[in-house]
């Protein structure tokens, strides 16, 4: 058995996910299995014109399915695409969803697939004390998830992140059932990705798992489950960004992310905090806004989060075990990738901190940051993330 053929199989965590290049020709069979008889594929407008999105329709339609494509996605979703969405649904008479893509692709599709059966609008669903309750479950369509990227991990996660142009604003829309109940993970979907984009999901599953393995708050199934996550990801990514024909490095990206948005029910932290404003306003890429944002924020938690980092340092085999030895790891990783070193590169300057401050404070994220963060916090991480002031 080859290395890569051993890299397949079907698993519970908790999603029923089917894993291992070329089974995205399982497609029409998990639809049938949910009950669909005319699915919906819901992706961006970027992957709508690929073959690969062709040849799943193709393959669902040869099954005997009806099967129409909605792309009206932007790279930093909207309300607007949600709606757009569920009126296509409606306007179809679709019985369910295929979330195929990256994070905007897979967040707008099962945000549609919840809003299909609700009456109040979406951003009444945000993840704020007990909201989720007002979903109509009944109503909720079933979903079929196929990533093409290793990063988000949205595929097995329970939330969309939507943003809200009344205040231009990320909100995470939440409830226990928008996890798909299949999951296609396929490497192979991945195969064609640029070598920045790689790199630059890479880095969000390694947010997704770091933010999660430093949150302090307790479930320690997460904290394994990101403590391995972030050993793929140091020994797969780098090969993945330098050889995208390599499927075994993809494979194991590809685990690793959906390992980082498993392990993230833990808790994230000041790195999506800062994040999420930078990309409603600007429009900045997730993953390497948070990638950017990585050092400062792990230096600002230094003090809670020292003893927890050197435990990683010995998990990757890193020299001299310590806090220092992580950070040397991060920059190191940013620098082989080309990540920049500052917000102001990605076109955040400091005339904007007071805009994006208060943003960050009400970020749902900034609950699980090792060290209470505030307005005056965010606020000064930003500065340093936009002047490259690593105070380490």
């Amino acid at each position: 058995m080859s290395e890569l053929d051993a890299l397949r199989g079907n698993w519970n965590y908790p999603t029923s996910v089917r894993f291992g290049v070329g089974r995205v020709v399982e497609l029409a069979d998990a639809c049938k299995t949910l009950g669909m008889t005319n699915p919906l594929l819901v992706t961006d407008k970027a992957l709508a014109s690929l073959p690969m999105v062709a040849a799943a329709v193709a393959g669902v339609t040869a099954a005997g399915l009806g099967c129409a494509v909605f792309a009206d996605v932007q790279s930093n979703p909207v309300g607007a695409n949600v709606d757009a969405g569920v009126a296509a649904y409606r306007a179809g008479g679709h019985d369910g969803v295929i979330a195929f893509g990256g994070g905007s692709g897979l967040d707008t599709a099962k945000a549609v697939a919840l809003m299909v059966g609700q009456t109040r609008p979406i951003f009444d669903f945000e993840d704020r004390e007990d909201w989720w309750t007002r979903v109509n479950v009944e109503g909720m369509a079933p979903v079929v998830a196929v990533p093409t990227t290793s990063g988000t991990g949205s595929e097995v996660g329970r939330a969309s992140v939507i943003t809200d142009e009344s205040d231009h604003t990320k909100k995470i829309i939440f409830h226990p059932k928008m996890q798909p109940a299949i999951v296609i993970a396929d490497p192979q979907l991945t195969e064609g990705l640029p070598a920045n984009i790689t790199a630059w999901v890479g880095m969000d599953a390694l947010s997704h798992n770091l933010e999660a393995f430093c949150s302090p708050f307790y479930h320690p199934m997460a904290q394994g489950i990101a403590l391995e996550g972030m050993r793929l990801i140091k020994e797969w990514l780098p090969v993945a960004v330098k050889d995208g024909g390599n499927l075994v490095a993809r494979s194991q990206m590809m685990v690793a992310s959906s390992m980082g948005a498993t392990a993230f029910q833990k808790g994230l932290g000041a790195m999506h905090a800062l994040s999420h404003p930078c990309g409603a306003v600007f429009n900045t890429h997730h993953g390497l806004t948070n990638a950017v944002v990585m050092p400062y924020v792990l230096v600002f938690n230094r003090s809670a989060i020292e003893e927890r980092l050197t435990a990683l340092a010995r998990y990757l085999d890193l020299p001299n075990p310590s806090f220092d030895a992580v950070l040397d790891w991060v920059l190191a990783l940013s620098e082989e990738l080309n990540i920049p070193n500052t917000l102001a590169e990605l076109g955040v300057q400091l005339q904007h901190v007071g805009e994006l401050a208060p943003m960050a404070a009400l970020d749902p994220s900034c609950g699980g940051n090792p060290i209470a963060v505030d307005e005056e916090a965010l606020a000064g991480l930003y500065r340093q993330a936009i002047t490259g002031e690593l105070n380490r």
